[in-house]
């Protein structure tokens, strides 16, 4: 499996691509960071940001995309900005009919390190260690968006099976609720 992880930003988009399957090694393909001036306009920064996601995605031909999940932080505006980038990561692996997974930052560090608690020094350090690197990927945003592919290989199998278990056991239980409606034979 050939992922490419999302740590979405407006200054700074953190991307990584990880290729390999749970319970083998995995390695590295990929890292950088899409970056655009806090002085440029919003929408021109998008647009710098949805070209290097698309250069990434030429690249690497990825099967999966995952993007770290927009939460609710104390400022607003990084809020904000970082549901824009994660929108525009989304939209282009959508537009090419890529599966997406959205991943909360404290599933991540619990996959990465076991305590989703972890600073980034830590996540750091199992990016590092996980994909036999010599040093850890700088800046954070690059280590992070590897984070998040090695999540997804690791937990995105799971996840899907779960998913899919969900909408049979709904469909099932709406089949079984549905009333049946006697059938009346009409004569001619």
């Amino acid at each position: 499996m050939r992922v490419l992880g999302v740590d979405p930003g407006l200054t700074r988009c953190g991307v990584g691509v990880v290729e390999g399957v749970a319970g083998r090694p995995l390695t590295m393909l990929g890292v950088g960071v899409v970056r655009t001036s806090a002085d440029a306009e919003l929408g021109h920064r998008l647009v710098a940001i949805e070209r290097g996601i698309e250069e990434w995605l030429d690249e690497h031909r990825p099967e999966f995309v995952a993007v770290e999940r927009v939460f609710s932080q104390h400022n607003v505006r990084t809020v904000m900005g970082t549901a824009q980038a994660s929108a525009v990561a989304m939209l282009c692996a959508s537009r090419r009919g890529i599966p997406v997974a959205l991943h909360t930052p404290s599933e991540v560090k619990a996959a990465v390190t076991g305590s989703g608690r972890a600073d980034k020094a830590q996540v750091g350090t199992m990016v590092t260690r996980l994909l036999r690197l010599d040093a850890p990927p700088k800046p954070a945003d690059a280590a992070d968006a590897l984070a998040l592919a090695i999540c997804h290989i690791w937990r995105g199998p799971a996840v899907t099976r779960l998913q899919q278990a969900h909408a049979a056991a709904a469909l099932g239980s709406r089949i079984s609720r549905t009333p049946a409606v006697p059938v009346r034979k009409v004569p001619r």
